[in-house]
C-alpha cells in the first residue's frame, strides 16, 4: 500500500508487500542480515484467558478514553500486527482512510489480505510517508522492541499533523506479573523481543521530551500515553 503525498492528504493505493532489510519474523527469528527484534507473539487480543480479558477490557477502555473527540482524516497504526487495533480504531473512524505498518512477515500478509487490513511493509525508524500528513498515529506496544528508539519518535513526530497515542509494558509490573505466572524466569520476566523498558513515569518524561503530553493512562499492566508534536 505505497502512500504519497497529494496537496495536504495522503493517497492511498493498493498494498504492495515489499521486502524491508534488517527485520525478523513474527516468530522473532531473524531473517538474512537482520538484527530487529520483533518479540513473541503471543495474541493477547484473542485470549480467552479471565484475567486476560479482563486486563484487555481495561486497555481498550483507557484506548477508547484517549481517542474521545478526536475526528482524524487519516490513521497509521506502526507496528499493526494482526490489525486488531487498526480495525477498532477504523470502525470508530469510518470517514478516515486508516493504513498500517509492519515488519516483513509472510503470515502477516496472508492475515491483512483474509481481514481485508490494509497494510503494508514498513519500518517506523525510516516511514515513508509524507512530512505532517497523519492526523492521528497509533503506535502500540511497538518501542519495547525498536533498538532505536528515539529515532522512531523522531519520525513519528515527523509525519504527525495531529495525535499520537503510544503505549508500552509497565515496568517492573510486566516482568513481575510475567514471572507470577511462570513466564519466562530465565530472563527474570522479560518477555522475548523486549529490550528496552519503562516505569510509567520514565516514559511519560521520554514521550514529553519531543511532545506535548495531553493525557496519561495506567490500564493494568500497560503505560499509554496521549500526546501531540510541539510543531503542531
Amino acid at each position: 500500500m505505497p502512500l504519497r503525498a497529494s496537496g495536504n492528504s495522503i493517497a492511498i493505493e493498493a498494498p504492495t508487500l515489499i521486502a524491508v532489510s534488517g527485520a525478523t519474523n513474527r516468530n522473532g527469528k531473524a531473517r538474512q542480515g537482520s538484527a530487529v527484534p520483533t518479540g513473541n507473539h503471543y495474541d493477547k487480543y484473542e485470549s480467552t484467558h479471565v484475567i486476560e480479558r479482563r486486563m484487555m477490557d481495561g486497555f481498550y477502555g483507557a484506548l477508547d478514553a484517549m481517542l474521545d473527540g478526536e475526528h482524524p482524516t487519516s490513521v497509521l497504526e506502526v507496528g499493526v500486527g494482526e490489525g486488531e487495533i487498526l480495525s477498532r480504531t477504523a470502525a470508530r473512524f469510518p470517514e478516515a482512510k486508516v493504513f498500517g505498518l509492519d515488519l516483513p512477515d509472510d503470515r502477516l500478509a496472508e492475515l491483512w489480505r483474509e481481514r481485508d487490513i490494509p497494510a503494508r511493509f514498513g519500518d517506523v525508524t525510516a516511514l515513508d510517508i509524507a512530512d505532517r500528513s497523519v492526523d492521528l498515529l497509533l503506535c502500540i506496544e511497538v518501542l519495547e522492541h525498536v533498538g532505536d528508539y528515539r529515532q522512531a519518535l523522531a519520525e513519528i513526530e515527523r509525519v504527525s499533523n495531529g495525535i499520537v497515542v503510544l503505549s508500552v509494558p509497565r515496568e517492573p509490573i510486566w516482568r513481575i506479573g510475567n514471572l507470577a505466572r511462570g513466564r519466562y524466569i530465565r530472563s527474570f520476566g522479560n518477555t522475548p523481543g523486549h529490550i528496552n523498558h519503562w516505569s510509567s513515569r520514565a516514559f511519560w518524561s521520554l514521550i514529553g521530551e519531543r511532545f506535548e503530553v495531553l493525557a496519561t493512562r495506567q490500564p493494568l499492566p500497560w503505560t499509554m500515553v496521549k500526546a501531540r508534536s510541539r510543531r503542531s
